[in-house]
């Protein structure tokens, strides 16, 4: 057999965590590098190590798991959201709007969409549900602590507004915290939420196989609301949107028709 699909079967019985569905070449350059860097050099021994050693297992799923964020990633993309979709979610008048931030990694975007909902609809949305599969990144993130360096994106007075200046980092405040539910979740696995209004994925599923993409975004599509929006990274496009019940109603954002 493939060694490294034996490893990825191992490593679901061990995890849970199916990596089948990630680019092989990344996946298996990342997993090597992290083997080479604890004297592993077989999978059969890395299969053993991880299922002795659980600080090492943490270790090594934060490894695999790229957890990059910024607070208004893109600005750009953020003055369409606030300017354009929230309007238009708002217009349809069908109650508060449903927002999850899927792969929400440390919370900056899970943050800066509730910054922006409380500037928009401060009385029209439900709390956001933020999900990742990373339970380390997810504690950072209901933390909501900061360095200045990494709150540099967020503007003057909403800064001001939302965080608390502790020293050298900034802490989301208590009003900010309460806008956002922070929740373990595999997008690969785990069943969806029902009826979103507003889906933010970003700079997320570039890792995974074209298979694992199409059925990812099917779902998304499912758990959307007539009228919902799906919104994707700078780096992706969906090319079958029509066949799976989107249309793209500006630059990185999809309408379900």
């Amino acid at each position: 057999m493939d060694k490294y699909v034996w490893f990825v079967g191992k490593f679901r019985e061990l995890t849970g965590i199916d990596l089948s569905a990630y680019k092989r070449a990344q996946m298996e350059r990342r997993i090597n590098n992290f083997m080479q860097t604890q004297g592993v050099y077989s999978y059969e021994q890395f299969v053993r190590v991880l299922a002795e050693n659980s600080s090492l297992r943490e270790k090594f799923i934060d490894h695999l798991t790229i957890n990059v964020s910024e607070f208004f990633r893109n600005p750009a993309q953020w003055t369409i959201l606030q300017e354009e979709i929230i309007p238009a979610l708002l217009k349809r008048g069908e109650g508060k709007i449903r927002a999850w931030s899927a792969g929400c990694s440390t919370g900056e975007e899970a943050y800066t969409l509730a910054m922006v909902l409380l500037q928009k609809a401060p009385q029209n949305f439900e709390r956001i549900l933020a999900t990742d599969i990373d339970p380390r990144v997810l504690e950072k993130a209901r933390q909501g602590v900061y360095s200045a360096k990494s709150v540099a994106g967020v503007p003057p007075h909403l800064l001001k507004k939302y965080f608390i200046c502790r020293g050298e980092f900034y802490e989301a405040n208590e009003e900010l915290k309460r806008q956002i539910i922070f929740k373990q979740h595999d997008l690969l696995r785990d069943p969806f939420p029902h009826r979103c209004d507003l889906i933010l994925c970003r700079n997320v599923v570039i890792y995974f196989t074209e298979d694992a993409k199409i059925s990812l975004y099917q779902r998304f599509s499912n758990t959307l609301t007539k009228g919902g929006i799906l919104f994707i990274g700078s780096t992706e496009q969906i090319f079958q949107a029509r066949e799976l019940g989107l249309k793209p109603v500006a630059t990185f954002f999809y309408q379900k028709i």
